[in-house]
């Protein structure tokens, strides 16, 4: 179990990372098979051995520099306190996967209950195939069509990317309700982590947004720049009217936070969400993808702060590094731009993350290697640049900022 120490706390992009939340990718991504994988959020089908190497020695060097690892599927077990909770669990999966609609959710629910803890978190993680329910009786056309589709409930193959189904701010959480509906149970895991694991339902964090509120959000898109400021995209993932609810339950609650800003950024897939075009490296250093900042520099910038009245009041900006300066109290900053802004290199290695990086100490970050120009710029800039492989981590489009959910930073 983990220790009882302070469970969440994170205050700025770039304090010593303390503790960190990963999933190491599992049987979930060898169950994408060509008919799904598209809907699955992937373009391509991962080798999971490889897959898992790569991993391994991201999560090694986090552990090297001092920072304590640990693993969804463990927070998750250590979640199910007893077989009521484990039943609540199943029933949340069984629903959201829309199995309670048909003739064979008896048997499935059978299944699942007969599984003990571990099992069955990797069970609802990896996806339920039909053939794992053979021995039970077939009620259902469906159910006889194991060719036609081979699963009962879908496999979660994006849940090594455990940035995006909560965000840690300040000592609260926000638990989100994911864009796409390959993604949307994935989020249940912390709903589950916060109400019933030791560590985190006796602390009383506040949630500043949950699972339930009608509009999307997603982790990637939210950047917490300090104890004042949080950035968050509105993207391809994360919708405005999420923005502005949370923006009005954080900055109304009794903490240091005063603005939120938020970015605008193209709603395609090479974007997807913030960090993806935009990270924090340093006090005063960000990367950048230059393609996001539109022609002279102009984008739809806005920053959000309450009014006497409690009301949410908006500011519209058009220049990032104006506005960063102004939020952040700086004088000056560096905007290093992904593939040094060449028109070959810089979208290649934004493809591939190289605006992604994971601070993990003032001026240290982890990058993916196969991003060469962005790493030997950032290095020019006077960051540490620590390389992690990803020959095969980086085909799920996401990179060491996305795989790293922030617990707590000094």
């Amino acid at each position: 179990m983990e220790k009882t120490r302070k469970s969440l706390h994170v205050t700025t992009e770039i304090g010593k990372l303390e503790r960190v939340l990963l999933h190491r990718p599992g049987k979930e991504i060898e169950h994408l098979i060509p008919s799904n994988m598209e809907r699955l959020l992937f373009d391509d089908i991962p080798f999971l051995p490889t897959m898992q190497k790569e991993h391994d020695a991201f999560a090694a060097v986090l552990k090297e520099r001092g920072t304590e690892v640990v693993y969804l599927e463990k927070l998750v077990e250590e979640s199910l306190l007893d077989e009521v909770v484990k039943g609540e669990l199943i029933e949340a999966f069984l629903k959201e996967s829309k199995n309670h609609l048909h003739k064979g959710y008896k048997a499935l629910r059978e299944y699942l209950d007969s599984l003990p803890p571990t099992e069955l978190v990797k069970k609802l993680m990896e996806g339920v195939l039909k053939k794992d329910l053979d021995h039970y009786q077939k009620l259902h056309l469906d159910d006889l069509l194991s060719a036609h589709y081979p699963f009962y409930i879908d496999p979660l193959p994006n849940l090594y990317f455990t940035r995006d189904a909560a965000a840690v701010i300040g000592e609260g959480l926000t638990i989100h309700k994911m864009s796409t509906s390959a993604r949307k149970r994935e989020s249940l895991f912390w709903e589950f982590i916060m109400k019933y694991h030791p560590n985190y339902c006796i602390n009383h964090h506040p949630q500043w947004l949950q699972r339930t509120y009608p509009f999307a959000m997603e982790g990637g898109d939210i950047l917490v720049l300090s104890e004042e400021v949080v950035a968050i995209g509105v993207s391809e993932r994360t919708s405005a009217r999420a923005i502005e609810q949370l923006a009005h339950n954080l900055l109304g609650a009794d903490n240091s936070y005063k603005k939120v800003m938020a970015v605008e950024i193209p709603k395609k897939r090479a974007f997807m969400h913030l960090d993806t075009v935009f990270t924090m490296v340093d006090q005063d250093k960000f990367t950048i993808h230059p393609e996001i900042e539109g022609l002279n520099g102009q984008m739809n910038i806005f920053l959000l702060e309450l009014d006497s009245e409690n009301e949410v009041q908006i500011a519209r900006r058009t220049n990032l590094s104006e506005t960063l300066k102004e939020a952040l109290y700086l004088p000056e900053i560096a905007l290093i731009p992904c593939g040094g802004g060449d028109s070959i290199f810089s979208p290649r290695e934004q493809w591939n993350d190289g605006s992604n990086t994971l601070a993990i100490a003032p001026g240290v970050v982890i990058t993916y290697d196969r991003n060469q120009v962005t790493n030997e710029l950032l290095t020019e800039y006077g960051i540490e640049v620590i390389e992690v492989p990803s020959a095969e981590l980086s085909r799920g489009r996401g990179g060491p900022r996305c795989m790293s959910m922030p617990l707590v930073r000094s």
